[in-house]
């Protein structure tokens, strides 16, 4: 079994926390990640019928999309089941640890999903979130060192640039230094001047995991003073933000675009808003936010889409939209379940990439509190 820490430590590399958004609580919401896991569950919620389901597989550790504890609890009793439910989580050393907006945000996330099954090219996201700019560390060390080094960051995330990962540059030179006669030198004697043939090792990185990259070289480094640069780099910034914006192959009528987003969407119903002065519709230009996006049509608009589809509209928000000019679909918030399976996924490829031996389970209990007669 593997350390819960050493599985978040490689879901937060794929979904960090910090590109959630301001104020959201994600991250470890009940128990501990300090202890050895086998069985990890992936749930869109965590409700009582789902931490029954947990107890019931003997779950060590459940990753959820929604955390549990959203807004501040006010009492912890056992009388009512949505708080019995965390004595539950506790009684069965079950952590909870939560992914929510950061989840819609990551490239190849949640809303990306959502294209896949639609048909949708990306071209953009709806709207922008946070921008990431890049710095550049070179080091020097032994030549004998240079490869434990450059693998130790390229795991830490250093060097991926696009579709590439592990991108360094490596040129070798002659190092001079004079040990004191306090110091405790890895090569060369106190008080003697000393050669050493040294590589030095250039990495880029996005600013955000500075601080790891950093530990990561003073871990692998045999020298105990380091010389070493680190400085910002004019690259183009990354950039990341909440929903996408695409096309379809080709254009649909509305009708038959219902449709399709009812059988990618796993949905039996949806809510619809057509402007009253589009006669006979057709769409190619799509806008998508999973769960409540409604705030953000002003931004489809921006980006000429000619459908919005987001859910938990709001009844007077509808009717700017369809002021607008706007078609848009609700299919409801329960779609975002699509994350159990897609995750699990990633989970099981994550598991022959590490060689972990852990068990991974998609919740089957449906969350949903909505039916449709």
């Amino acid at each position: 079994m593997i350390n819960a820490q050493t599985f978040i430590n490689r879901f937060e590399q794929y979904c960090p926390q910090w590109l959630a958004e301001e104020g959201d609580p994600v991250g470890l919401q009940i128990g501990t990640l300090n202890k050895p896991i086998q069985r990890v569950m992936m749930t869109l919620d965590v409700r009582p019928e789902v931490v029954e389901e947990a107890i019931a597989k003997k779950i060590d550790l459940l990753i959820a999309k929604h955390p549990p504890i959203f807004r501040p609890i006010k009492q912890l009793t056992t009388d009512e089941p949505q708080e019995k439910m965390y004595t539950d989580l506790l009684k069965h050393d079950i952590a909870v640890y939560a992914a929510h907006t950061n989840m819609d945000i990551i490239w190849d996330g949640l809303n990306d999903w959502f294209c896949e099954r639609l048909g949708i090219q990306v071209e953009n996201y709806l709207v922008k979130t946070h921008e990431v700019g890049y710095k550049k560390l070179a080091v020097y060390l032994p030549v004998e060192d240079a490869t434990i080094m450059r693998e130790a960051l390229a795991n830490a995330g250093a060097g991926r640039l696009g579709e590439y990962s592990g991108a360094s540059f490596t040129s070798v030179g002659q190092g001079r230094f004079t040990p004191s006669q306090q110091a405790h030198p890895a090569i060369g004697t106190s008080g003697k001047a000393e050669k050493v043939q040294e590589a030095k090792v250039e990495v880029v990185f996005p600013e955000t995991i500075e601080k790891t990259i950093l530990q990561v070289m003073r871990e692998h480094h045999p020298y105990e003073e380091i010389a070493y640069d680190l400085f910002s780099i004019d690259a183009p910034a990354q950039s990341f933000g909440l929903g996408r914006v695409g096309t379809l192959p080709k254009q649909l009528d509305l009708t038959a675009f219902i449709e399709k987003v009812k059988i990618a969407l796993q949905v039996d119903d949806l809510r619809v808003v057509v402007p009253s002065q589009l006669t006979e519709p057709r769409v190619q230009r799509i806008a998508i936010c999973g769960g409540s996006g409604e705030k953000f049509y002003p931004s489809a608009l921006k980006q000429g889409a000619d459908v919005y589809i987001t859910g938990d509209l709001y009844y007077h928000t509808a009717q700017d939209m369809q002021s607008a000019g706007l078609i848009a679909i609700d299919p409801g918030h329960y779609i975002e379940s699509l994350c159990k399976e897609k995750f699990v996924e990633k989970f099981e490829s994550w598991k022959q990439e590490e060689q972990w031996d852990l068990d991974f389970f998609v919740s089957e209990t449906n969350t949903n509190p909505f039916q449709f007669h």
